[in-house]
C-alpha cells in the first residue's frame, strides 16, 4: 500500500492524471457533438420510419395485394446519418451489449433444457443429401434451393454456418442467430415448430417405421423430445413477436439446435422456403417463384417479399427497399441500403447468386439434387 501511495505522488503519476483528465474533457466534448448530431438525425429519421410503418399497416389492412400503387409506399430514401461517430470513453467504460447466442449455446441449452443432443452429419454431403431429399419432396426446385443456399451461405457454407461467422477471420462475431443453409433465425425455428411441428413428427415417424434396432429407438426418442419442443413453441399465440420472446429464453435457444440435426434440420430449412411458396399460392399466384423472388420473401418476410414479386418493372425501379424492412433490420443490412430500390436489390441478389453458385458447396448441392 505504501508503494502505491508513493507512486501516486510521483511526477509520472501526476502526468498520467493530467493526460487522463485532458482525454476525458475531449471525450465529453466529442460526446456532446455526437449527441447533437444524433438528435438532429433522429428528427428526420424518426418521422421517416414512422411513415414507413404507417404505410405498411395501411397496405396490410386491405388483406389484398391487388392494385397497390406507388403512392402506397414512401418514395423518398431514408435519411443517412452523416455526423461524427460515437466516441470511445478513454476509461473503457461501455454499455454492455447482450451477446448473440452461438452454436455452442444452442447445443448447451438443448442438452440442459430438453436432454437433446443433435445427430450431426458424418459429412457435409450427408446433410446436403437430406436437404435435397426434403426439398424435392416439398416440390422445391434444385435451382431455387441451390441459388438460395449460395446467396445465404456464401456458396460454400456448412450446415452449421452462422451469420457473422461465415469466414475464419480474427475478431469475427455472430451478428444474429441466423443459422444453416437458409439462415433461419431462432424465432424461425420456434415459429416453424408451432406452425408445422406435426409435419416434422410425421416425417420422423415414417423414418422410425422403416428403421430397426438402435436407429429405431433413437428416432422414437427424438420424436418424444420434438413433441416437448413443439408444446413449448405453442405455449404462446401464433405471432412473430411472441415467438421471438420464446426464442430468447433458454428453451428457445435450445430449440434452435434442431437445425444441426441431420434428421430434423433439413426439414426446418426446407419448410421455411415452402412456407413462402404456400403464401404466394394462397393469393392465387401459381407461377414458379424465381430463386431471387423467393429470397426476397425469405429475407424480408412473406408479405413484404410477395409485394416485390408482384411489382411491375416500373414500380421496382421506383420503390425504395426501406419500405420492406423494419428500421433496425434495414440499418444492419448494408446490401439493402446500397441497393436502395427493389429493382437494384433483386439484381444484386441475382448477381451474388450467379457468382456464389459457382463455388464447390453449391455445386455439390446441385449434384446431390440429381439423386432424387
Amino acid at each position: 500500500m505504501l508503494a502505491i501511495a508513493t507512486w501516486f505522488n510521483t511526477p509520472t503519476a501526476h502526468a498520467a492524471y493530467r493526460d487522463l483528465t485532458k482525454q476525458q474533457t475531449l471525450y465529453r466534448e466529442k460526446l456532446a457533438e455526437y449527441a447533437k448530431a444524433l438528435a438532429a438525425y433522429e428528427d428526420l429519421a424518426g418521422p421517416y420510419w414512422k411513415s414507413i410503418t404507417e404505410k405498411r399497416s395501411r397496405r396490410r389492412a386491405r388483406h389484398s395485394f391487388q392494385n397497390i400503387a406507388a403512392n402506397d409506399y414512401v418514395l423518398k430514401q431514408p435519411p443517412v446519418y452523416s455526423g461524427p461517430p460515437k466516441p470511445e470513453n478513454p476509461e473503457g467504460a461501455t454499455s454492455a451489449e447482450k451477446a448473440v447466442p452461438v452454436v455452442a449455446d444452442f447445443l448447451r441449452e438443448a442438452k440442459a433444457q430438453f436432454d437433446f443432443v443433435p445427430d450431426t452429419p458424418a459429412t457435409e454431403n450427408d446433410y446436403k443429401r437430406a436437404y435435397a431429399a426434403a426439398a424435392r419432396a416439398a416440390g422445391l426446385t434444385a435451382e431455387q434451393c441451390v441459388r438460395i443456399y449460395a446467396f445465404e451461405s456464401g456458396g460454400d457454407g456448412t450446415y452449421d454456418v452462422q451469420a457473422g461467422l461465415e469466414y475464419d477471420v480474427p475478431g469475427a462475431r455472430a451478428v444474429s442467430t441466423a443459422l444453416g443453409y437458409n439462415q433461419l433465425l431462432g424465432t424461425n425455428s420456434v415459429e416453424l415448430l408451432a406452425e408445422a411441428g406435426d409435419e416434422f413428427v410425421s416425417a420422423l415417424r415414417r423414418k422410425a417405421n422403416a428403421a430397426n434396432g438402435v436407429r429405431k429407438d433413437a428416432l422414437l426418442s427424438k420424436i418424444d423430445t420434438l413433441k416437448k419442443m413443439i408444446a413449448f413453441s405453442r405455449s404462446v399465440p401464433d405471432r412473430w413477436n411472441a415467438h421471438a420472446r420464446l426464442a430468447d429464453t433458454p428453451k428457445g435457444i435450445g430449440i434452435h439446435a434442431l437445425n444441426l440435426d441431420v434428421d430434423i434440420g433439413p426439414l426446418l430449412q426446407v419448410r421455411k422456403l415452402l412456407t413462402s411458396v404456400e403464401f404466394a399460392k394462397r393469393y392465387d399466384f401459381d407461377a414458379p417463384l424465381s430463386a431471387a423472388e423467393l429470397e426476397m420473401m425469405n429475407l424480408t418476410g412473406d408479405g413484404n417479399g410477395f409485394e416485390m414479386v408482384l411489382m411491375s418493372k416500373d414500380l421496382r425501379d421506383k420503390i425504395p427497399t426501406s419500405n420492406f424492412f423494419q428500421r433496425g433490420g434495414y440499418e444492419r443490412n448494408p446490401v439493402a441500403g446500397v441497393n436502395n430500390t427493389v429493382a437494384k436489390l433483386i439484381a444484386a441478389t441475382n448477381a451474388k447468386m450467379d457468382s456464389e453458385a459457382q463455388l464447390q458447396g453449391a455445386k455439390a448441392l446441385a449434384a446431390l439434387f440429381e439423386e432424387f
